[in-house]
């Protein structure tokens, strides 16, 4: 399975990096470009009208990928099911917000509504397929052989929703630095990968595609960026991080590699309840947090080498705890 990882790895990167130089003059051609909020950090003006939507190279290139290894690892559907069905959703999104000229996009009903549902087909397969059930490993009581592993019963249900939508809106607000969210991603699908095929899981070469997709697409994603992913992309990441995990039986191990997402979902969530509270008020500069270090001073390329080199440790705490 180590070689067919291998080779997805590299085809994903492959027609990533083959399609951005043809997607990204396609995308200014149609005037998809970002729309740069005006109350964000000033250094931010110069991106407005950089081509976003980029995510429809990373979720093509997983899904071409994917179809080399369907037919003999069938685990990988699911997987790829939520990440395309979020993924779908995020292009929604960015559709209505840039082309149809509605800042909005999808208003926050529509959107919960389109994620409970692809969440709640997910669920109905794991908890009849036979393939995860409700038992959860617990990080660090002895790895998936002689761990701990906790039966959450009828728990389960809720449980997945909160694991899925909260990972799905962590990724989305990780997204808003050049490369932030991709450098990231790449390497928490780099842990997926190398647990998947660690135990032999039968879902490495879908983990491995988003690695190689990733990292294409990062080429052109790396400041001074070319493209943004957009909710396209985001959102899709952020399914196929949860569903990678549930499937694995490991999702209490996202909080630890995907502690960034955490993080700037809570910063978002103390903020508003903290203006709201005190009438005014803030705790940090600007959320989602990456912006509060940028008005700290930080230049961006500092902030996203910080939040990877983070993210890589975590990875490598994450892996001592199988």
């Amino acid at each position: 399975m180590i070689n067919e990882t291998i080779l997805a790895i590299i085809i994903a990167f492959a027609i990533s990096a083959i399609l951005c130089p043809v997607v990204i003059p396609f995308l200014h051609k149609l005037k998809f470009g970002q729309q740069v909020r005006s109350d964000g950090p000033q250094a931010h003006l110069k991106k407005q009208g950089t081509p976003t939507m980029g995510g429809l190279v990373i979720l093509s290139s997983i899904i071409i990928t994917s179809l080399f290894y369907i037919r003999d690892y069938p685990k990988i559907i699911p997987i790829l099911f939520v990440t395309v069905g979020f993924g779908i959703i995020g292009f929604l999104d960015d559709y209505i917000k840039i082309v149809m000229k509605r800042s909005e996009g999808l208003n926050p009903k529509q959107k919960l509504a389109g994620q409970i549902v692809i969440t709640g087909i997910f669920v109905y397969y794991l908890m009849n397929s036979g393939e995860a059930g409700t038992l959860e490993l617990i990080p660090f009581t002895g790895g998936f052989e002689r761990g701990y592993y906790i039966n959450l019963g009828i728990l389960f249900i809720p449980f997945v929703f909160c694991v899925v939508l909260g990972t799905d809106n962590g990724v989305n607000f990780t997204d808003g630095l050049d490369g932030l969210c991709t450098s990231v991603t790449i390497l928490v699908a780099t842990f997926l990968t190398i647990v998947a095929l660690g135990e032999n899981s039968g879902i490495s070469p879908i983990t491995g595609a988003v690695v190689g997709s990733l990292l294409g697409f990062l080429l052109f994603n790396v400041y001074p960026a070319r493209v943004f992913m957009g909710d396209t992309g985001s959102l899709a990441l952020g399914g196929f991080v949860a569903s990678s995990a549930l499937m694995m039986q490991m999702p209490f191990f996202i909080p630890v590699v995907g502690l960034i997402y955490l993080v700037e979902v809570l910063s978002v969530i103390l903020q508003v309840s903290y203006f709201k509270a005190t009438k005014g008020k803030r705790i940090f500069k600007m959320a989602p947090i990456h912006h509060h270090f940028e008005l700290c001073g930080w230049s961006e390329t500092r902030v996203v080498a910080v939040f990877s080199i983070t993210t890589a440790i975590l990875c490598l705490v994450a892996y001592l705890g199988l």
